[in-house]
């Protein structure tokens, strides 16, 4: 009994260490680029494409083949060995081995062989794009939900205050300092206060439900580690946007899989060409015959009997081997017309690439402004609420002292509420504008 009781707190114990779990954004990350379906799919791409080389580097070898014929006659027939019309019943067959080997087609089977490798590489770009595309938004769901925190974090400081406020107001109202239109006003207020708080718990609810969803696990008590954003420095990273559309060129995988699809058309061009050249292959066989009479039950070799099957095998037994020389003369078009086809789509690639370096340029300029914007309306935001702060102070006193009306404080409190929100949100825009510059820039740390 005492022992079951153990296991049970145990048990009570693990799991409550299991629900107080905090997810690091690295670990939310990892999490991501390892269990989502997206990636998972592209990862078997991956491998299709690494079976597709294993195809390419066979076609290089020769194919062997064994095959077998069998049959049983009765009556008047040929006897499979002599070639004889015989009159019984017997059991014949024969059985060959072939085997061939392209010796020569136009280079086509290095080019494929080539190309299939160059697949792999771009199904493993692809993968980087899905897996970076992924991790921005994960940071960002990360980041929605420290912005969630704090500002449910404010809201609360702010119900808590009016909640002091009441009590005050109640007091002075009971001591016949302040008509009751004054206390209703600040239990509004205290109201209203509390209902944004309720806002921002289903603000913040919300913001888990999606990052947990998006790492696909429970989203019953998940939760994530505080990172101390703090105040961030008011400054930018970089100096220009230029700066970073040249570094990201160089490491950006969807431009290395642009440039690597002008790579595959020009070996679909070398494939194509590879049509008007010759073609040479070699074949090589082995085949023999046998039969047994199944009347008297002896084996037929030739015109004669033997009992032993194996020495009719060996006697009947021919080899050969040959080559086969394939030369185009005229196919109706059909092969410059391919070859003219492959050109079209290398110009078609070359349009692929600008446009990707184009779209990757302008991504980075118009996170390069926004940045810059986010910044400015940081800086605002940071001197709105020290401004708003020190007319809150002046306002509170006023009030304390009567020289202000309980409507007026209300204006100026609810000021510095929204000043904070303000500032709240554009920190974390900020924040997160700069990340996706430091990623663009090859810089972003998850640690």
């Amino acid at each position: 009994m005492k022992t079951k009781f153990l296991l049970l707190i145990s048990l009570l114990f693990a799991s409550y260490g299991f629900s107080q779990k905090k997810w690091g954004l690295k670990e939310c990350v990892d999490h991501a680029l390892k269990n989502n379906i997206t990636v998972q799919q592209n990862l078997l791409n991956v491998g299709l494409a690494e079976i597709n080389v294993k195809d390419a580097k066979g076609n290089f070898l020769p194919n062997l083949s064994a095959n077998t014929g069998n049959s049983f006659n009765f009556g008047s027939g040929f006897d499979p060995v002599s070639q004889n019309r015989v009159n019984t019943s017997f059991f014949g067959g024969n059985i060959g081995v072939n085997s061939g080997v392209m010796i020569f087609n136009g280079f086509r089977n290095l080019n494929v062989y080539k190309q299939a490798q160059l697949g792999v590489e771009r199904s493993k770009l692809t993968l980087e794009e899905i897996q970076n595309s992924i991790s921005l938004l994960v940071v960002n769901g990360y980041l929605n939900i420290l912005f969630a925190k704090e500002n449910l974090g404010v809201a609360r400081v702010q119900a808590r205050i009016s909640k002091k406020q009441v009590e005050a107001a109640q007091e002075r109202f009971d001591g016949g300092l302040i008509p009751k239109g004054d206390l209703l006003n600040v239990q509004s207020t205290a109201a209203n206060d509390q209902q944004n708080v309720v806002t921002q718990e289903n603000a913040l609810t919300i913001a888990l439900l999606n990052l947990a969803q998006l790492l696909q696990v429970p989203t019953e008590d998940f939760d994530i580690q505080e990172i101390n954003v703090g105040n961030p420095a008011a400054v930018l990273l970089y100096n220009d946007a230029q700066g970073v559309f040249e570094k990201a060129l160089l490491t950006q995988p969807q431009i290395k899989n642009a440039e690597l699809g002008i790579k595959n058309a020009e070996y679909n061009i070398e494939i194509a060409k590879g049509a008007f050249l010759p073609s040479i292959s070699g074949s090589l066989f082995l085949s023999t015959n046998y039969a047994y009479d199944l009347k008297d039950g002896s084996v037929r070799f030739g015109s004669t009997l033997n009992e032993d099957l194996f020495n009719q095998i060996n006697a009947n037994l021919g080899y050969g081997f040959g080559f086969n020389v394939n030369i185009p003369i005229f196919n109706r078009f059909q092969t410059k017309n391919n070859v003219d086809r492959q050109f079209v789509n290398k110009e078609i690639s070359k349009v692929t690439l600008d446009n990707a370096k184009l779209q990757l340029q302008q991504n980075i300029e118009q996170a390069f402004t926004e940045t810059k914007a986010a910044l400015k309306a940081y800086e605002a935001a940071k001197i709105s609420l020290d401004s708003q702060k020190e007319a809150f102070k002046n306002a509170q006193e006023s009030y304390n002292l009567g020289a202000m009306t309980l409507f007026d404080f209300d204006l100026v409190r609810n000021r510095l509420v929204n000043a904070e929100s303000t500032l709240i949100r554009n920190k974390y825009d900020f924040v997160f504008k700069t990340k996706v510059l430091q990623f663009y820039n090859g810089d972003l740390n998850l640690e």
